[in-house]
């Protein structure tokens, strides 16, 4: 059943309905929605704040860390104040200042395959916002069990990734993506990473959900976009399913 817009939501949203081809509909279809974000980081930070501002209807947090000093300059939902706090608790009071009307969950623990299993069956789509390949893939291999929408999102030094997948017949999963890479993966506090760049990062994650749940716009499927900050840079690269992927072939 769809979810009515109250006025005040009318108001609220008034500039996003005015946009042609998503009008009422969509925002009724993205109140109605729920996003699992797995990392309240820099990209989870700025994913979940854009999709709390925009209205969808529940947002789920996962995230097992603290709030730590040395994230502040790039995890925007967290304050000095939050130091030493779960940063689910802390991005979920944040969330309700910017809209007090969405449902939150927080999950401050790493989620096994039984506990993200049961997550999935509640969700409209998935934001992997994490930083480490096992979690990718294990995101990746559950969400194509359940075919979950996955949004995918990467940023490092000064270069980020975006894809998005839906697990269709025919369409490649995370890990047909993630084999072009080898297996050398860096973190943030290896490599570094400059601030902007994974709020642009998690800004396009929000962007490709709302395409996808509310079926506006042409998402990120079987492309792999990727930015290099350094010289504003954007390119488009199209990747296939991996003829014997162990995830989604059926060879």
């Amino acid at each position: 059943m769809m979810a009515i817009l109250s006025d005040q939501e009318f108001l609220r949203y008034d500039r996003q309905i005015s946009l042609k081809g998503f009008d009422i509909d969509g925002q009724e279809r993205l109140k109605q929605s729920s996003a699992l974000i797995i990392g309240l980081g820099g990209l989870g930070c700025s994913a979940a704040q854009y999709l709390a501002a925009s209205g969808i209807g529940q947002l789920t947090l996962v995230d097992f860390d603290t709030v730590s000093l040395s994230n502040l300059h790039r995890q925007i939902l967290h304050t000095e104040q939050s130091i030493n706090q779960h940063k689910v608790d802390s991005a979920a009071q944040a969330l309700k200042q910017i809209n007090p009307s969405i449902q939150l969950q927080t999950l401050a623990s790493a989620l096994d395959d039984d506990a993200l299993a049961v997550q999935l069956q509640k969700q409209s789509i998935v934001l992997d916002c994490s930083d480490n390949l096992a979690t990718r893939e294990q995101i990746n291999r559950l969400c194509y069990q359940y075919k979950v929408p996955l949004v995918s999102g990467a940023a490092i030094r000064m270069e980020g990734l975006l894809s998005t997948f839906i697990y269709q017949d025919n369409q490649p999963c995370y890990h047909c993506l993630s084999q072009l890479f080898g297996q050398d993966h860096l973190t943030c506090a290896e490599s570094g990473v400059m601030s902007p760049l994974v709020g642009m990062i998690g800004a396009m994650q929000a962007m490709e959900a709302i395409k996808v749940l509310t079926q506006f716009g042409k998402p990120l499927i079987g492309r792999l976009l990727t930015v290099d900050a350094m010289t504003m840079q954007f390119t488009e690269i199209k990747f296939n399913p991996l003829p014997h992927c162990p995830i989604c072939s059926h060879a």
